[in-house]
C-alpha cells in the first residue's frame, strides 16, 4: 500500500526549508527542526536548531532561537543564536542580541544590546589560555 519511497521522503523533512511568503502574517509559536525562509511576518516566537533567513520583506517580531540567521529584512524582539548572525545591507535589527559570531555588511542597521558568547579565554603573561585549564604553576600549589 505504502512504497519505501514515500517513507523515505517522510524521514527527509527535517532538511527541507519552511517559507513563509510575501504577504503572509503568523500570528504565535512555530517550532521546527528545520530551517526557515522568511519573507512574510511574523509575531511570536521561532525555535529551530537550524538556519533562519530573513528575506528583504520579512519581519520577526518576537524570539528566535536558533543556530544561524542571515537577515536582509527586519527583526524586533530576543535573538538567541548559538552559531553566526549575518545583518546584510538592508538588515535592521532591534532590540536583545546574544550570538557566538557575528557579522555586518556596511548600511545594516544595529540598534540591539549584544553579547557574543563562547570560549572564555583569560590572558597571562605568556599569552592566552583557557579559563577552566589551571597553569602548572596553579597545579603545583
Amino acid at each position: 500500500m505504502f512504497s519505501d519511497k514515500k517513507r523515505n521522503d517522510m524521514a527527509d523533512t527535517t532538511s527541507q526549508q519552511n517559507t513563509i511568503a510575501k504577504g503572509t502574517t503568523i500570528t504565535g509559536d512555530i517550532i521546527s527542526d528545520g530551517d526557515f525562509r522568511i519573507e512574510g511576518t511574523v509575531q511570536g516566537n521561532i525555535k529551530t536548531p537550524g538556519k533562519v533567513v530573513i528575506g528583504k520583506t520579512g519581519f520577526i517580531n518576537g524570539t528566535l532561537k536558533g543556530a544561524y540567521a542571515d537577515i536582509e529584512g527586519k527583526f524586533a524582539g530576543k535573538l538567541l543564536l548559538s552559531e553566526t548572525l549575518t545583518l546584510r545591507a538592508t538588515a535592521h535589527v532591534e532590540g536583545e542580541v546574544e550570538v557566538g559570531k557575528l557579522a555586518v555588511e556596511p548600511g545594516a542597521t544595529f540598534n540591539a544590546t549584544c553579547s557574543m558568547k563562547g570560549a572564555i579565554k583569560e590572558l597571562t603573561n605568556g599569552g592566552t589560555r583557557s579559563a577552566t585549564r589551571p597553569t602548572e604553576k596553579e597545579q603545583s600549589a
